[in-house]
Parts: structure tokens; sequence; C-alpha cells
């Protein structure tokens, strides 16, 4: 150690011998030294081979990509993994290269070294980078993707009316263009994460007689030992719970059933289609399960309708109090996601039997899991003009 301590009495003596320009001069080299070495170093982890270095990148989000056209196109130009994940903006860079110390952390501790720990946490890596593309305004894309050098007239109908709409609000490219580089998450089967994560996962006790709402679509059963699944429980559905027993709760559910075969799709009202729950058939023939009350009628389709108060038994988590937190959750995502492609229509723009039509052919543009999906459209006819005095 004595040669570090002499070296730091020589640096911390005040110079005798050496002019202000001297020391001035090698200050000035010595900073390009070091300078020219950390953006050697930076470049150096700027790259695809440093990328695919990682067993588990190369293997996976690489092989996906040599499958797109960003990485062979007719005009021979390839975007690299730095082109889409790094920013080019130098601070932004910096962070981001903060940030991917992470990574590093996921490598030493084999996070997604295998195929099966990879998949299982694609939604969660997805989600967290669709979020930077969103919050940098896509300016990766846009570094090669420029609104004002498109060539319009070459691009279909429905591709300029959809990209000139984009441009005019400098609109980030991953609001429509996810999946473009690598496999998309399993949406279908996901459940909800952001979605739990605004309304947590319900209470640990239930009163009886109280009203609560369904978080999530929810298996239903017929006691509360059974595992053999009963039908399910749609997303925001009121229910009233009538007994506890471990984890699992009883409760009765009101509505309507078309008198159509075995009556199994419960509606949320007379001549409303807003799904509550569906039985299996063998469900909704077993004695006592549904209570049958008065018949109507429906003027406009011809078809008996009969009110109904259904009993059954599902599993005790994702059950809340109040249903705004669900509503609040579908409104934003219907403002951020539903809309990005075109002019948004206000929800009472529709009337409750005629949203899901044009729900349906809106999420084809959007990447969403089935409960949210199903809340979306539920929030959209529970705030239709069937249910909003307005007029349009």
């Amino acid at each position: 150690m004595k040669w570090l301590i002499n070296l730091w009495q020589t640096l911390t003596k005040p110079v005798k011998y050496l002019t202000l320009g001297t020391v001035s001069i090698s200050a000035f080299i010595m900073g390009i030294i070091f300078w020219g070495g950390f953006n050697t170093a930076l470049e150096a982890t700027n790259t695809e081979q440093f990328c695919i270095s990682c067993h588990s990148m190369e293997s996976k989000p690489y092989q996906e990509l040599q499958k797109t056209v960003h990485w062979k196109n007719h005009s021979g130009v390839r975007a690299t993994c730095p082109d889409c994940h790094v920013p080019h903006n130098w601070s932004r860079k910096i962070a981001r290269k903060i940030e991917a110390s992470s990574d590093v952390w996921g490598w030493f501790f084999e996070t997604v070294n295998t195929s099966e720990k990879f998949e299982n946490k694609r939604l969660e890596m997805a989600t967290r980078e669709w979020t930077r593309f969103e919050r940098d305004d896509s300016l990766a894309c846009k570094g090669c993707h420029d609104y004002k050098s498109m060539d319009w007239e070459n691009m279909s109908k429905l591709a300029q009316k959809q990209m000139k709409r984009a441009a005019d609000t400098d609109q980030s490219c991953v609001d429509c263009h996810k999946g473009i580089a690598h496999t998309l998450p399993d949406m279908g089967t996901a459940r909800a994460p952001e979605l739990i994560a605004e309304v947590g996962t319900g209470p640990s006790s239930f009163n009886n007689k109280q009203t609560y709402y369904s978080a999530l679509t929810k298996p239903i059963f017929l006691n509360e030992k059974t595992d053999v699944e009963a039908g399910t429980l749609n997303v925001a559905t009121k229910v009233e719970v009538l007994e506890t027993k471990g984890s699992r709760i009883k409760v009765a559910l009101k509505g309507w059933r078309k008198q159509i075969g075995a009556g199994r799709v419960i509606y949320y009202d007379f001549g409303i289609n807003m799904l509550s729950a569906q039985l299996e058939k063998y469900a909704a023939e077993e004695e006592g399960v549904i209570i049958g009350f008065e018949e109507k009628e429906d003027d406009m389709t011809g078809l008996k309708w009969q009110r109904v108060e259904v009993t059954v038994w599902t599993e005790a988590a994702y059950m809340i109090d109040k249903p705004q937190p669900l509503w609040d959750y579908a409104r934003d995502t219907f403002r951020t996601s539903c809309s990005v492609c075109h002019s948004q229509p206000d929800e009472a723009h529709f009337d409750a039997n005629t949203w899901p039509g044009m729900f349906q052919g809106m999420i084809a543009f959007v990447n969403m899991d089935q409960d949210t999906q199903a809340l979306v459209q539920k929030y959209l006819q529970q705030h239709s003009s069937t249910f909003v005095k307005e007029e349009h």
C-alpha cells in the first residue's frame, strides 16, 4: 500500500514547478483520453454482437427478429438490437444504460436462461419495453420512420387514413405496431396484471348480504368443495355474498336469460346483451341453481326473456366492494388504447347492444388480454346511451 500512499501524497501536493499552461494542457489531453475511452467502451456495449452474447437473447429475441421485415427487406436496411432498444439521444442513452444494469442481475441469477422461464417473463418484459417506447414517443422507431418522409400515395386508403391521423398528433408508433419485431406475449391467458395492480386482489373477509363485484372473469362451482367448473362469472359482475367457507364464497346473482335451449347465459338486464355469467348446460339444469320469475317478450326480436336469480360458489379472490376502480381502469384503457387509430366515439354514442359489435372491430388493432377486453366492453355498455340520458 506504500506506493498508493505515495501516489496520493504526490497528487495532493501543490504544484511547484509546472506552469498553469502545462497543467491545463495535460488536463485537456487526459480529458480527451478519458472521454475517448469512455465512448469506446459505451459503443462496444452498443452493438448487436454484444447484445446477443447473452444466450437468452440470442436464442429467443434474436431468432424472432430474423423472421421479420426488420431483419430482411427489399431496401436492404436492417434494424439491429440497439437501433430499437437504445435511445439515440445521448442523455437518454446513458439513462438507458443505467437501467440496463438490472439485466446483468437477471443474467447472473438466470432469470430467463430457459425457454420456459423466458415465456413466463415475456409479458412482463414486453410491457416494460412498450412503456419505455410510449414514454419516448417511439423515438427509436422515428429514427428511421419519419412521418414527414412517408409516401402517402403508395399506401392503401386505410393505411393513409390511419397514418395521416397519427402524423397529425406525432403519435407513438408502438400504440398500433406492437409485435412488429418479436413474438407477442400470450395475451389471451394473461390475467390483466395492470388491472390487478390497480384494484388489488380484494378483501380478506366478506360480510354476508353485502354486494361485491368480480375484478376478473372467474370460474364458478356448484359447491364449496368441487373442482369441477360449472361456468364462469364475468368481470365487473355484481353479486351478493351469502356464505363464506374457506377460500370460497357462495353468491347470488340477479339477471335475465333468454328462453332458448337451457337458458344458461345470464345477462345484466332485460333485452340487453351484457354478459354476467355463463353456466355449463348441466349446471343450468341443476335444481336450485337458477330460480325463474316473470317472463317478458322483447318487441325488437320477439324473444322471450325470464328474470332469474342464480346461486353458485366462486373463489373469494379478486372480488371488490366498489365498481368504480374497474370503470376508471376501463375508461383509461379505452381512451389510450382503443381510440389511438381513429377519432374516439363518446361512450354514450351507441346503445348497449350496439357497442359489442363496434368494440370487437377495434380490438384487432390493440393488445388486450381477455379480462381487459371483457371489462372495457362492459364499461362501454354500462355507460352507453341505454343508461345515460343524453341526446345523440
